[in-house]
């Protein structure tokens, strides 16, 4: 599958041309992967005040945060098929400005039905960043570097959910949320203008079917995208709902250990502070160790940290939580990265609209499954069947040896 933004001739093949559109690619999607995170937490800062103003009940107050995500997560694969016809570029700018409109459209309405429409128009603009951003960078930088790049893509989206609920966090300090979402809004449509001006045109890459003409034999696959990709996605899936589970329990375990609501809220942010460090750092290590030693080296002290979570002390918990953040999230640099290193180059922007289906619905679905079981099994019991499963991630992953 390719991402390309347009029919325009093949881009110049010098190396001043080359660098230059290595840099747009990887500003663009880095770009754009900063708004659409940093609008995707806004929810959070926005829930409280939603449920104030418009009497809303908790069900429906946490629905709302489920109808971006959810809508989010089912629609990735047409958001890459749209991709496919329409360019990458204007397909993601397009997708940028609809984000940002919604929280315009959010601020002109009244009532809970308003805020569903506005949050449905923000999950299908939402939809369009992880497979068109991560399939771009993909295509211009080209093995370790790869997944490099791929490390600093991903770090932009851990700078977006600090930046803008921060923004909006402070903005609301001095003016009403209506007027501070507006303009935070209005941020997104002319980042979608830039999007569009700014993303490298390229020419559609060459299918596999054209390099096995020239002799090159093509490598034998089993399914529509190959095992190596689904063994990817599983152990993808298995990842994000043990860390969806983790962040439900973590707040309720320190509180158990004697921390108050907002201290337990400050451990998050630790956690993924840490998380943001170690997306941007895996990137590097993983290059150097190896896309299957290092996911294995990162699960077994995921597994470790969360039983030294449960077991220490509270003080001792908050040292250890940054560092932990870089083992639990910054996993996902490896994991996204070697999506384009098991499927072919005219698939990658179809793959990752796949993959981000699966482990953005994990992520939807872990914080209710693992809720559910600490109330048959209790906190603690359901904190060790998360390390358990952590730890049984692993076999999938060595699956991939030989393949990464």
């Amino acid at each position: 599958m390719a991402v390309t933004t347009s029919s325009d001739p093949v881009r110049p093949t010098d190396a001043a041309a080359t660098k230059q559109d290595e840099r747009r690619a990887l500003g663009v999607a880095a770009g754009a992967h900063v708004m659409h995170d940093g609008y995707t937490d806004l929810i959070w800062v926005a829930l409280p005040l939603w449920k104030q103003e418009f009497d809303l009940d908790y069900w429906q107050a946490g629905i709302l945060r489920t109808i971006f995500s959810g809508t989010m997560a089912v629609l990735q694969i047409p958001a890459a098929r749209l991709a496919e016809r329409m360019g990458a570029g204007s397909v993601l700018a397009i997708g940028t400005a609809l984000a940002g409109l919604c929280y315009c459209v959010a601020g002109i309405g009244d009532g809970f039905a308003w805020l569903v429409v506005a949050l449905l128009l923000g999950g299908l603009g939402a939809a369009t960043q992880h497979p068109i951003g991560s399939a771009l960078v993909a295509r211009m930088f080209a093995g370790p570097r790869s997944l490099a790049a791929l490390g600093t893509y991903n770090f932009a989206g851990d700078v977006g959910k600090v930046l803008l609920p921060g923004l909006a966090s402070a903005m609301i300090a001095f003016m009403p949320w209506r007027p501070a979402y507006g303009m935070l809004g209005l941020l997104g449509i002319a980042a979608g203008v830039a999007i569009y001006w700014l993303t490298p045109r390229l020419p559609p890459e060459r299918p596999a079917k054209a390099d096995a003409a020239e002799g090159d034999v093509a490598p034998p696959r089993a399914g529509p995208l190959g095992n190596a990709f689904y063994s990817l996605l599983t152990f993808s899936i298995v990842d994000s709902i043990t860390r969806g589970g983790f962040f439900v329990l973590l707040p309720f375990i320190l509180i158990g250990k004697g921390a108050t609501v907002s201290t337990a809220g400050f451990a998050l942010t630790l956690v993924f502070i840490g998380g943001a460090a170690g997306k941007l750092a895996l990137g590097w290590i993983g290059g150097w160790l190896g896309t299957v030693a290092t996911i294995c080296i990162t699960k077994v002290l995921t597994a470790a940290g969360m039983f030294a979570i449960l077991v220490l002390p509270l003080e001792y918990v908050f040292v250890l939580l940054p560092f932990f953040g870089i083992a639990l999230n910054g996993v996902t640099t490896v994991t996204y990265g070697s999506v384009p290193v098991v499927v072919t180059p005219e698939q990658r922007t179809h793959a990752f609209s796949v993959f981000y289906t699966g482990t953005l619905g994990a992520l939807a679905v872990a914080p209710a499954a693992s809720g559910y079981l600490s109330d048959l099994i209790g906190l603690s019991n359901a904190l060790v069947a998360v390390v358990a499963l952590t730890l049984a991630a692993i076999p999938l992953a060595l699956v991939l040896r030989g393949r990464t």
